[in-house]
């Protein structure tokens, strides 16, 4: 895992938190749509571990956004309830599959002013690119991550409010692999 200095924000701009989780490794069973690809034992265990990680740092989300694909769904659904969070509060966009960078951000800017802390679940390349716009990072990840595996997930801040998500406003705080916990 690595972490990185949090920003605080200063005066009365509120700090909001983005954690950016990509679905756990899916099955691919022949002659199944990729919109109804379920996720493999693999991606249940590790959406399992993300959900305990977030608990156990009392990260709680106070808004759950999900590509409404099978694989996304059920990772949104296992992270969740290791957060004992209303799987009936899951906001479902269709939006979200197969999305480009600036229409995730157009999902973001969505989110509503109340909530400060935000999980959004979906899939890549989409998923990598809204964190180089957001970041203004020239590489997806840093160092030695290549791209943003199943299951892992990336931790930004940004000070305003959603519907003020711009490029480059984000910074970087953590990304965890289930398969570093």
């Amino acid at each position: 895992m690595y972490v990185y200095t949090l920003l605080t924000g200063q005066g009365n701009i509120m700090m909001r938190e983005l954690f950016i989780l990509r679905h756990g490794k899916a099955d691919t069973p022949e002659g199944l749509a990729d919109f109804d690809r379920p996720l493999k034992k693999r991606g249940r265990e590790d959406s399992k571990w993300i959900g305990r990680w977030l608990h156990d740092r009392k990260l709680l989300p106070d808004y759950v956004l999900s590509s409404p694909a099978i694989r996304a769904l059920q990772t949104a659904q296992r992270v969740c309830k290791q957060l004992d969070f209303d799987l009936e509060a899951i906001e479902y966009e269709h939006g979200i599959y197969e999305a480009y960078p600036d229409t995730l951000v157009s999902v973001l800017k969505k989110c509503p002013h109340s909530a400060q802390r935000v999980l959004l679940v979906g899939h890549n390349p989409g998923l990598e690119g809204l964190i180089v716009k957001l970041t203004g990072y020239s590489e997806p990840l840093p160092d030695d991550a290549s791209r943003l595996s199943p299951a892992a997930m990336v931790q930004l801040v940004f000070e305003g409010d959603w519907d003020q998500l711009t490029e480059g406003c984000a910074k970087w705080v953590a990304l965890v692999r289930p398969e570093n916990l």
